[in-house]
């Protein structure tokens, strides 16, 4: 059985493996190896300003972490803790989007209604907290996931990595409040 709980300090590096796992699983058939490698560097990772804004979340099954992702009040749209063009600014809710932050899920427990339980969370915080809109970055394979759960595609961005190498990347929004 699945247990939803908010992310500690002391779950990072459980959480930076699941996410490695998740990525070198799900994404192959979007990305190539060396894009998901550089990405996990780069791109790709834990924000730890969401486990200290308890708005991050894992999901365990028998006390292993098999999924996690957040929300967020902040300006940053994605990103990892080396990501130097972080902005900690807090969003306005009144005009402003909350962010939705960093899902992953593991390989062997993909598809399974995990990613749309730790949506339905995220959701339901934001608008708690008086956001009527959520925004992302999402990676192409989280796309298809994301579309179903509502949110609306902007134009496709290419991510410099490293060197040259790129990654393409989607923004998208969705309204959940008429406020």
């Amino acid at each position: 059985m699945y247990q939803i709980r908010v992310a500690r300090l002391n779950d990072c590096e459980p959480i930076e493996r699941l996410i490695q796992s998740s990525v070198r699983g799900l994404a192959v058939s979007d990305y190539s190896q060396e894009q998901i490698e550089a990405a996990l560097v780069r791109a790709w990772g834990l924000d730890t300003q969401l486990i200290k804004d308890e708005t991050y979340f894992v999901v365990e099954n028998d006390e292993a972490l098999v999924a996690c992702g957040g929300w967020s009040f902040r300006q940053t749209l994605f990103g990892n803790d080396s990501e130097s063009a972080r902005n900690a600014a807090v969003a306005d809710p009144r005009d402003g989007a909350a962010k939705i932050r960093a899902f992953f899920v593991h390989p062997d427990h993909a598809r399974q209604g995990i990613g749309s339980m730790l949506m339905q969370k995220c959701e339901a915080e934001a608008i708690e907290y008086g956001f009527r809109k959520l925004e992302l970055m999402a990676t192409l394979p989280g796309k298809r996931f994301y579309e179903r759960h509502g949110f609306q595609p902007g134009n496709p961005i290419d991510y410099e990595l490293d060197q040259g190498l790129v990654i393409e990347f989607v923004p998208m929004t969705k309204c959940i409040s008429d406020r």
